[in-house]
Parts: structure tokens; C-alpha cells; sequence
């Protein structure tokens, strides 16, 4: 390394242009580079905002640094081969400029990637869900390819390479059985498509959520309370999931009521379906198809009749609102129309030897509202 030193210092010592000629086109040919930078950057920015491409506006975030970098290395190459230093010198040079430009196109190859992956998958039909898992196996797919890359160039063989990692395959697999179970449980449920982003689920152990990110190892579920939930992929594949998203977001909801057996039925009925068709058309989150329905069931109860009132909201998390929005206004209307919602009752009888008011052994005691016994 010293005498390599040495040689170049004597070299440039001996004849001064050796290093001002190559100054000179290192100087010329960066300011040229970053002149067209400027121009296709700025040409790039104005395509992007008058089309609205998404593609535009990943490449206008991804090309500043790298082209830069790329700049440089052109300016340090013409530089070197301009001069007449020797090979020994210059070819070192060359190879590790090579690598830096392969290693930088693929960090801006697999930033773009992910990026694209990230903006326009979901408008692709029949694209996988944009989740984190499916960025990462994207950019990972491109970090292998400029690795392959950079080994064929300097000749490097990738039998015995393969041969290794097949024979150390097995342990590794062993070792990392339950990362991998996660890392495949995950795979196949951002491909099998019956848990996407954005879904409302419930899995039969009762975690309950909007899915807002399927990872490598986990997946995240936003509770309506705001609480994030998060599910090993392997638990996820295995578990029996209810989506409420699917096959569409619209959903079936209901609550009971209940009247006196003094009410008149088809009054009843009556003032029900009218409640909730008006609320139909103001309610938010209500829709008007199907229609709300009102149904004499269960029916016939210890204290009362029952009634079941259907209605129809956009989706899962409406309900809640709705519902309790639709017992206001029925109570509101239930005693505008007189209509009696009754208290539990029980008719008790007492056994007694010697009890005033009844035959001997027994009294009768009246009907006690609320169940209490006094």
C-alpha cells in the first residue's frame, strides 16, 4: 500500500498534469451531470403535478440522492481513465465505483419498489393487499437480484453457495420453526384475500378489530376503542375468523322491544315501522334497502309481548350509533301514543298455618311489581 502510494506521489510529483488534466474532467463532467440533473428532475416534477402520476411522484422522491451519487462516480471514472496513471491504479478504482453504482441502483430500486407496491397496488384488480409483508418480500426480491448481480461480476460460483444453504437450510428451520410458521401463516393470509386491510374481523378466541397491518411475524388489529391488538400470524391462519366486510360491507342489525299485553298488537306494529322508516331517511349510517322490518317475535313473554325491530346500516361499526338512536325515538314515541313498557311481575304465594284474610293453611298475596317479596 505504501509503495503504491509512494509510485503514484512520484508520478504526479513528475509530471504535475497527471493530476490537473484529470481535476480538469472531473470538474467539467460533474458540473455537465448535475446540470442535466437539474433539468430531467425538473422536467420529471412538472409531468408529475400536470399528470397526477403516482409512478411520476415515487420517482421524484427516489431520484435526487442516488443521481447525485451517480453523477460523482461518472465524474471519478472519466477522471481516471483520462489520465495516464496505470492500470494498477486505475483499474481498482474502476471496480469499486462499479459496485458502489450496482449497490446504489439497488437501494433506489428497492425504495421505488416498495414505494410503487405501496401507492398503487391497491388499484390494481386483483393485486395482493398493500401490507407490510408484501413490500418487504418486493424489496427483498430486488436486494437478491442486485446480490446476484454484484457475484457474477466478479465471478464468484453460486453451486457451492447454494450447496451451503442447502445443507443449512434444515437447521435453520429447526431453529427458527416458530418465526417461519409466522412468516408463512402470513403469506398465505395476505394472499388468500379473506383477510384484507381495512376489514372489521373476529376470530372465534374473541380479538375483535379493523385489520390495519399484516407484517412478517404479526398481525394488527385497531379495536373501536382505539386499542391496537396484535395476532401471530400462525393464530391467525389457524383461527376461525368471521369477516364483516365481506362478501360486502353492508350489514343486518336489530334490538327488542317490549309492551304491555294491554297494548293493541297491529298499533303497535304500526308505530314501530313508521319510527323506523323515518329514521331511515335521517339516521346516518341507516340505509333504506332493504328496508327496516318490525316482527311480532319472540312474542309471547312472562311480562309483556316482544317485538324484534331490523334495520340495515353501511357497515359494522354503525350499528352501535343507530341502534341507540332508534330506542330514543321509540321511547319518544311510545309515550306519545300511550303505549306501556312493562316491569317484570309475579303473582307469590304464601302457605301459612293461621293467617288472617284467607282460608286456613294459605294466603293469596297480590302481584308485586319488580319481583320483590315483602
Amino acid at each position: 500500500m505504501r509503495s503504491g502510494f509512494a509510485e503514484f506521489r512520484q508520478l504526479t510529483m513528475k509530471d504535475p498534469m497527471e493530476v490537473i488534466l484529470p481535476l480538469g474532467i472531473f470538474a467539467a463532467t460533474f458540473l455537465v451531470c448535475w446540470v442535466v440533473r437539474r433539468l430531467v428532475l425538473r422536467a420529471l416534477n412538472a409531468w408529475t403535478k400536470r399528470m397526477g402520476s403516482r409512478a411520476g411522484a415515487v420517482l421524484s422522491e427516489a431520484l435526487p440522492g442516488p443521481t447525485l451519487i451517480w453523477a460523482l462516480i461518472l465524474a471519478v471514472h472519466l477522471a481516471f481513465q483520462g489520465s495516464d496513471l496505470p492500470g494498477k491504479f486505475t483499474n481498482p478504482v474502476a471496480n469499486a465505483l462499479l459496485v458502489l453504482w450496482i449497490v446504489s441502483l439497488t437501494l433506489m430500486s428497492m425504495r421505488v419498489v416498495g414505494n410503487l407496491v405501496r401507492y398503487s397496488g391497491s388499484q390494481i384488480p386483483g393485486a395482493l393487499p398493500v401490507t407490510t409483508l408484501t413490500q418487504n418480500l418486493a424489496q427483498i426480491s430486488v436486494v437478491i437480484l442486485g446480490g446476484l448481480i454484484l457475484l457474477n461480476h466478479f465471478d464468484v460460483k453460486l453451486t457451492p453457495i447454494l450447496t451451503a444453504l442447502g445443507v443449512g437450510g434444515l437447521a435453520v428451520a429447526l431453529a427458527l420453526q416458530d418465526t417461519l410458521s409466522n412468516l408463512f401463516g402470513g403469506f398465505y393470509v395476505a394472499v388468500a384475500g379473506q383477510v384484507r386491510l381495512g376489514d372489521y374481523i373476529k376470530l372465534n378466541t374473541g380479538e375483535e378489530g379493523y385489520v390495519t397491518d399484516i407484517g412478517w411475524r404479526c398481525t394488527t388489529f385497531r379495536a373501536l376503542a382505539h386499542n391496537l391488538i396484535i395476532v401471530p400470524n400462525a393464530k391467525l391462519a389457524q383461527a376461525i375468523v368471521t369477516n364483516y366486510y365481506l362478501p360486502e360491507k353492508r350489514m343486518s342489525a336489530n334490538f327488542a322491544v317490549t309492551v304491555g299485553y294491554e297494548c293493541d298488537l297491529d298499533a303497535v306494529l304500526q308505530v314501530l315501522a313508521e319510527v323506523l322508516a323515518q329514521a331511515a331517511g335521517e339516521v346516518p349510517g341507516m340505509l333504506k334497502d332493504p328496508p327496516p322490518e318490525v316482527a311480532f317475535d319472540p312474542g309471547f313473554g312472562e311480562a309483556g309481548m316482544g317485538f324484534t325491530a331490523t334495520f340495515h346500516v353501511a357497515e359494522f361499526a354503525n350499528q352501535f350509533s343507530v341502534r341507540n338512536e332508534l330506542k330514543k325515538r321509540v321511547l319518544r314515541r311510545f309515550r306519545a301514543e300511550g303505549i306501556a313498557i312493562p316491569y317484570p311481575a309475579r303473582t307469590v304465594y304464601l302457605r301459612g298455618s293461621g293467617l288472617k284474610g284467607g282460608p286456613p293453611g294459605e294466603r293469596q298475596g297480590a302481584e308485586i311489581p319488580g319481583g320483590e317479596v315483602i
